[in-house]
Formats: structure tokens, C-alpha cells, sequence
């Protein structure tokens, strides 16, 4: 029996953290508010199913530009079951006459939605280069905030000190740290292959 090396690309199981799914739709002129109306009736649906963590509906940045929603799962499994179900199948048989279609699709897997690239199909960095990368958004975010946010809610209750701290880490990371180290570490993180 031959073994096979557990560290190929190929053998790699699919992560099992958050999924994150971003749709692109194309919306005809006129028909933004049916479009609008079924897109939030499909979102509140799979809000109400166990282990959805998430959802937005983004208008288009211009005219003519098309609408993102987005969906996020604790796991493969919760997203897998959202989309095997017979209330998104409904959903998508009674969309007829919005004149809508989907134009882009992507599903992000656990911290790859901080390293992604949106309009490529690149790969995610190695988890360990992710790990070391994060480390390095991580520290001078904690370092922040324990020189200059934690003498200011040294009062508070250690409940609300701590969502205090959550809530601004992670705005930091998701929109200003992570962006930034994932910009600046690029080629480290996902070297071009000579071709």
C-alpha cells in the first residue's frame, strides 16, 4: 500500500473554519427595489439557520456596478446545509421577473477572508505564513490598547472591558492592521511562480 504525503496541496482537508460566501448580482435598471426585497428575504432565511453568524446586502458602489451580499458560517458543514436547503431552493425558483443573476461568487475559508485578493482565484498563503503575519497586525493593535485603552476602562466591569477590546481589536485588524501587513508582506505571502 503506498502512503501518500499528507502535505500535499491535494490531500489537504478543506478547512473547517468560518466560511465566509460573497455573491456578486447583476440588477436590471428598474428593478432595484424587487431585486432588494428578495435579496433580504433570502438573507433573513439563512440567518435563521443554526450556526449562521452573518449576513450583509451592499448596494452597488455606482450606477450600473452590481450588488454583493454576504453570508458567513461558523463551519463547512453550516454553509453546506444552508445551501442544500429547500428554503434557498425556494428562494431561487420564485426569482423570476426581478431580473437579477449572479455575476460572481466566492467562498472564503477561515482567515483566508483577510488574505484574499477580491477578482482573483489565487490560493490562500500556508497557514503558518497567515499565523506569522496575523502576529505581526496583532502586536502593535494589543500593544495600542493596553498603553492607551486599558487605563480608561480599568473601571469597567471585566465583561465590558473585554467586548470594549474585541470590538475595537477587531475593527483594526479586519480594516486597517490586516490590509496593511497583508499588502506589505504580498510577495512573502504568495510569491509569484516564475512561468
Amino acid at each position: 500500500m503506498a502512503l501518500t504525503d499528507d502535505r500535499t496541496e491535494h490531500s489537504v482537508p478543506a478547512d473547517d473554519g468560518e466560511v465566509t460566501l460573497l455573491i456578486a448580482r447583476q440588477v436590471e435598471p428598474g428593478y432595484e427595489e424587487a431585486f432588494e426585497k428578495w435579496a433580504r428575504g433570502i438573507l433573513d432565511a439563512a440567518a435563521t439557520f443554526p450556526d449562521h453568524l452573518g449576513y450583509g446586502l451592499f448596494r452597488p458602489a455606482a450606477e450600473g456596478a452590481p450588488w454583493f451580499l454576504v453570508h458567513r458560517f461558523r463551519d463547512q458543514a453550516a454553509f453546506e446545509t444552508w445551501q442544500a436547503s429547500p428554503e434557498r431552493a425556494r428562494f431561487f425558483a420564485d426569482c423570476e421577473g426581478h431580473h437579477h443573476h449572479e455575476i460572481a461568487r466566492r467562498e472564503l475559508h477561515g482567515m483566508e477572508t483577510w488574505f484574499a485578493k477580491p477578482g482573483t482565484s489565487r490560493p490562500a498563503p500556508p497557514r503558518w505564513k497567515m499565523a506569522i503575519s496575523s502576529g505581526l497586525a496583532i502586536f502593535p493593535i494589543s500593544l495600542a490598547g493596553n498603553l492607551l485603552l486599558a487605563p480608561v476602562l480599568v473601571d469597567l466591569h471585566v465583561v465590558l472591558r473585554t467586548a470594549a477590546f474585541a470590538a475595537v481589536f477587531s475593527s483594526l485588524m479586519t480594516y486597517a492592521a490586516m490590509p496593511l501587513v497583508s499588502r506589505l508582506l504580498r510577495n512573502w505571502l504568495s510569491p509569484r511562480r516564475a512561468g
